[in-house]
């Protein structure tokens, strides 16, 4: 739900990130012991340590099952990037587009235009003010709500969708705060509602080709991953109408990795984080913040109507995240630099190392899997690492490759989208869960803190109190699943 006439004060108002900015401004460079300490007192109940215990009347979500449905209605929230999700519903025979939600009346319309185009029925409409949505997810008729609105409205829309006895379907990231992240977790456990997070990047071709060597052993014992959000956005970062009235006010206000998901979230699923690994700690520094100020002072976009503003969140952003079993993870995120875009999306394990942007490929024995015998220390070569991906192109991928073309993001929308509906149609675990969401959206608020603290060590909650010693992989990551 786009907010054209945001104002920063009424931002503030809204967004979990105020309360945060103004912890971290008190943290001290010379923390000495800080480490976990620098963590902000409990609200609402919440510790924001390390593995807490589960309050009365909740049951784990990591595995749970829901009443089959013969089609799945669907409702969404902000029709900007929502519409995407409006359009991949529309492609699948089993889902239905229920309502359509937009502060804006020409967005939802055009949106309830395409769904009475395409299926002959139009969706309810809510629009016109910032409360209709609360309207939409009271309704008996739906079953699932997609969240494409600014991140403040994620987390108060999760709740109440799931309260209201919905799935909450949420863009990235999920959340900005670790209190945010606890009240999505212990939301979905009390409901027994899905809480997914919407991560797009999880379905791109190389990225379930990369989660298929892994899960058939291609990289051995894994030990090591990089990811990044690596995207030039200055000039959307000043556009009126869209992203631009919210998006830079985080620049403002927190100095870390702001958009880790991307990245992470195909690096987790590889390292079957939350199923037998778990994060642990994030050491986290930034550079100085150069790039945003120069392109305002030079561009002068809107008239110059910006510039006022002052941009504490550096130029790049690297963290480095431990895991229990000992691996190490680096996020990078850089959206104002002038570089070409990357994700980073590499593995390395004892067996074989992938990098992405472009793809390639080492493996420590080529010929066992009939390729050219070269070293491990150069890349595979432009045939055999095709090969190697028709050997290995993930099941989910080969089932709706077709399917997918001319969707959004190079086809992965509608694979995301199908996935995840199609888990609900059939009662099953979709392949990330409240766990995950929280799990990979606290990066935001932790590699803040760590930067404020001189790069010190900060612990990173258990959001499965532990259950991930036990948890088994989800379907997308398990080589014995027929993702059917």
């Amino acid at each position: 739900m786009n907010t054209p006439n945001l104002s920063r004060r009424r931002f503030l108002q809204t967004s979990a990130l105020a309360g945060l900015g103004a912890s971290l401004a008190g943290l001290s460079l010379g923390g000495g012991n800080a480490a976990a300490q620098t963590m902000t007192p409990p609200k609402e109940g919440v510790d924001q340590g390390r593995v807490l215990p589960r309050p009365a009347g909740q049951k784990p979500v990591h595995a749970l099952i829901t009443h089959p449905l013969e089609r799945v209605r669907v409702a969404v929230i902000g029709l900007h990037r929502g519409l995407t999700h409006v359009q991949a519903a529309l492609d699948l025979e089993f889902a239905d587009v229920i309502a359509v939600c937009d502060i804006l009346d020409d967005r939802a319309r055009q949106a309830a235009d395409e769904c009475e185009r395409r299926r002959g029925k139009r969706p309810v409409v809510y629009s016109g003010t910032e409360k209709i949505w609360e309207q939409m997810v009271e309704r008996d008729d739906i079953d699932v709500v997609y969240i494409a609105t600014p991140w403040a409205w994620h987390v108060p829309m999760a709740l109440r969708t799931m309260e209201c006895g919905k799935h909450a379907f949420l863009e990235v990231a999920a959340a900005v705060t670790v209190e945010e992240c606890w009240r999505l977790v212990n939301t979905s456990e009390r409901t027994q509602r899905h809480c997914v997070m919407l991560e797009n990047c999880c379905y791109g071709e190389n990225e379930l080709f990369v989660l298929n060597m892994a899960r058939e052993g291609v990289f051995g014992e894994l030990t090591h991953a990089e990811c990044a959000y690596i995207h030039d956005l200055r000039r959307v970062l000043f556009e009126l109408g869209g992203e631009g009235d919210w998006r830079r006010n985080y620049h403002w206000q927190l100095d870390g990795n702001l958009y880790p998901t991307h990245g992470l979230g195909p690096v987790a699923q590889y390292l079957g984080i939350g199923g037998g690994d778990q994060f642990k700690f994030i050491v986290s520094m930034s550079s100085r913040e150069r790039n945003l100020t120069k392109h305002r002072d030079e561009q002068k976009p809107n008239g110059g109507r910006h510039a006022g503003e002052k941009y504490v969140c550096g130029d790049m952003n690297t963290s480095l995240v431990k895991t229990e079993l000992g691996r190490t993870i680096m996020i990078q995120h850089d959206v104002v630099s002038p570089r070409p875009y990357s994700r980073i999306n590499a593995l390395s394990g004892t067996g074989g190392t992938f990098f992405d942007y472009p793809a390639r490929l080492a493996i420590n024995d080529p010929k066992s899997y009939g390729l050219e015998a070269r070293g491990s220390h150069e890349w595979l070569g432009d045939r055999d690492l095709a090969a190697m991906r028709q050997r290995f192109t993930h099941p989910l991928w080969r089932k709706l490759a077709e399917r997918a073309k001319g969707h959004g993001h190079d086809g992965m929308d509608f694979v995301m989208n199908w996935r995840h509906l199609d888990c609900v149609r059939r009662g099953t675990t979709p392949d990330s869960v409240a766990y995950d969401a929280a799990a990979w959206s606290c990066i935001i608020e932790l590699s803040g803190r760590s930067v404020a603290t001189g790069s010190l060590p900060v612990v990173i909650p258990d959001f499965t109190r532990g259950l991930w010693k036990t948890m088994k992989l989800l379907a997308i990551a398990d080589p014995t699943s027929s993702l059917s």
